[in-house]
């Protein structure tokens, strides 16, 4: 269902497009608007093949249609947003663009065409400009991002315990084993307690990606690393990682949890499947994550989605860490996401549960970040109670 609705998106956003860059600043029948439809057909099957392929071939094979194909991906939702604002000047001026001189008396392109083609200028380099700054980001290392949260029952002797929260990686054709280094390496230079993973790490089977993930064998943490499941592992085979994963030494939380003693002090940390994994007979469940432990300890959750947070409180989690909405990636991306998970990126507190969003360290699709930079989280947690 995801695809079919994201490949009708593409598709009207193309025609759009058409209609906008090649029908109305070009002539019927004439060469240039057959170069101009020929080019539009050529990049939207470019991204229906990212789209398709992406994920279901090697690597190595994929990235010469993934990144042509997902950086029109991007060129073109600018594209359109500025076209879209532009409509409300072309509004204004269309009376002038209708009183045309007489036929006789004209000369050059219409008004009408003048009026269009210029509308395609700005909106071509607005874009341009946006996801060329984009891609530089995306591509860019990901910010360190410090985060103090106080936990009303975490035991003061467990207080300054850090995590290293990542999320969406999405190692796939375009982003590979350096990437992914870069990101362990930064990581390890934090020296936290513990790593959580949480969710959206491949884009691929392990076929494909197995030694663009090896270096996670590499983490180094006190309290060692954890992984919960996002909604592209089970798009990806999620069976298949959850084998692969432990050779890399990382456990995956499958709604359970596990006692965690640092200093003395105990807390426990928990994890969900993906709130989408009940489509695959797999689903996240708080209350069997949290079954048989001490209600009077502090408990970290770690979930993909931030909509887990209603299910959080209802459960009395003290603090929930989760990622998939990339911060948004591509502003004004946000406002949908808001809308659909009740989050974007940060802090959120609701009735006792501290909440904590990470925009995630890589890129879904378009190797370009507007608006949301990429980030690994270091979450320092710190004792509500007096030692």
């Amino acid at each position: 269902m995801f695809f079919v609705v994201a490949f009708g998106v593409v598709a009207l956003l193309n025609l759009y497009l058409w209609k906008r860059l090649v029908a109305d600043t070009t002539a019927p029948r004439t060469r240039s608007r057959r170069i101009g439809t020929a080019a539009l057909v050529v990049l939207f099957l470019l991204v229906v093949g990212a789209l398709v392929f992406g994920t279901s071939v090697d690597p190595d094979i994929a990235r010469w249609i993934a990144w042509p194909g997902y950086l029109w991906l991007a060129l073109g939702f600018y594209v359109l947003l500025t076209l879209l604002v532009l409509e409300v000047p072309r509004l204004a001026l269309r009376r002038w663009a209708r009183r045309e001189p007489e036929t006789g008396e004209r000369q050059g392109v219409s008004r009408r065409v003048l009026l269009a083609r210029g509308s395609a200028a700005v909106a071509g380099a607005v874009a341009a400009g946006l996801v060329g700054y984009g891609t530089s980001v995306a591509l860019g290392p990901p910010s360190i991002t410090r985060v103090p949260i106080t936990l009303r029952r975490l035991d003061p002797r467990a207080s300054g315990f850090r995590i290293a929260l990542i999320s969406d990686v999405h190692l796939g054709p375009i982003s590979g084993r350096a990437f992914i280094q870069r990101i362990v390496d930064m990581i390890n230079a934090e020296r936290p307690d513990a790593v959580a993973i949480v969710g959206d790490l491949v884009d691929g089977d392990v076929e494909h990606l197995a030694e663009a993930v090896a270096p996670l064998a590499d983490l180094r943490s006190t309290h060692g690393t954890y992984f919960v499941t996002g909604n592209h592992e089970y798009y990806s085979g999620y069976e298949q990682w959850l084998m692969h994963l432990p050779t890399l030494g990382i456990r995956a939380l499958r709604n359970q949890h596990v006692e965690i003693t640092h200093n003395g002090g105990v807390f426990d940390l928990a994890g969900i499947n993906d709130a989408t994994a009940y489509l695959y007979h797999d689903g996240g469940d708080v209350g069997k994550a949290l079954a048989g432990r001490d209600p009077d300890r502090a408990v970290v959750l770690l979930a993909h989605q931030p909509a887990d947070l209603h299910n959080a409180v209802r459960h009395d989690v003290d603090l929930l860490l989760a990622g998939h909405t990339h911060g948004g990636q591509l502003t004004p991306f946000e406002l949908i996401v808001s809308l659909q998970q009740g989050a974007v990126a940060g802090r959120y507190d609701v009735e006792g549960t501290t909440m904590y969003v990470t925009r995630g360290a890589g890129f879904w699709g378009p190797p370009v970040r507007v608006g949301a930079p990429p980030d690994i989280t270091v979450v320092e947690l710190v004792s509500g109670q007096r030692a």
